[in-house]
């Protein structure tokens, strides 16, 4: 097999939670360029209705499913609807996150209603994800790819999002924990992205001027010199999922800039 062969996903069945639109909805492109079909789930019906047709414009089989990944009953149908549309899975992406309400918070002025639904998000809903995906993978294998996020290192001495960066610490505990529990079948891996300025970013960072803009490009000073995009975690996760990394799990792999 050669070198770009090893990056091919034909015939691969994907899920890709939070795929209507930002970085999942990079991945999702990625995936069904890389050869995969693809379930989009996403709470808007809209924006994964846009995202399938852009799939299926590529050739690729794609379905849209009505997800709130904070109900581990929908993520359990949310498994039920892709293997009836596309067959089985192969590859699934927990990818929705962020921020409940868009709001950053100091760890010490969390309020607990806000802590809890920072974690259900980002955390149980990871969670949820992988034991959900891990049943439908028990016979033939597959990977799983849980975004977390640079945050997760640290949060800089300028954006303050304690629970934000905790949620995505503890998805860097699970994926290393999941990587053993569920090997050799299935491989476990994360991708941790840097600012990237998607719609979530924009208002949770109230970037909504160029000064503005240019006041958090200051602050966050990327050694690359630009924000990231969605195609730059869409690359990673074609990699994560594919054979060109058979012998990679239990990593996170920090696509930040140089962050």
């Amino acid at each position: 097999m050669s070198i770009l062969d090893q990056f091919k996903l034909d015939g691969k069945v994907a899920v890709v939670t939070g795929g209507g639109k930002g970085i999942g909805r990079g991945i999702v492109i990625a995936l069904a360029e890389a050869g995969a079909d693809v379930a989009i789930a996403a709470r808007s019906e809209a924006d994964i209705v846009e995202v399938a047709s852009a799939v299926q414009a590529l050739g690729r089989k794609a379905v849209g499913i009505k997800t709130d990944v904070t109900d581990t009953s929908q993520i359990e149908a949310l498994a039920d609807d892709a293997e009836k549309a596309l067959g089985p899975i192969d590859i699934w992406v927990n990818n929705a996150g962020g921020l409940p309400d868009g709001e950053p918070r100091y760890l010490t002025r969390t309020p607990e209603d806000k802590w809890d639904a920072q974690m259900d998000l980002n955390l149980k809903a990871v969670w949820a994800g992988c034991v959900t995906a891990s049943k439908r993978m028990a016979e033939n294998g597959g990977v799983i790819v849980n975004i977390s996020s640079r945050a997760s290192r640290d949060m800089g001495p300028n954006l303050k999002n304690g629970p934000y960066a905790a949620s995505k610490a503890a998805v860097n505990s699970l994926t290393a924990t999941f990587s053993i529990e569920l090997a050799p079948k299935i491989r476990v891996n994360a991708i941790a992205p840097g600012p990237i300025p998607t719609e979530n970013f924009r208002d949770s960072m109230k970037m909504d001027t160029p000064e503005r803009e240019a006041e958090l490009k200051k602050m966050i000073r990327a050694p690359l010199g630009r924000w990231g995009t969605p195609e730059d975690i869409g690359a990673a996760v074609v990699y994560m999922a594919s054979p060109a990394s058979s012998w990679v799990t239990g990593q996170v792999l920090y696509i930040s800039g140089g962050m």
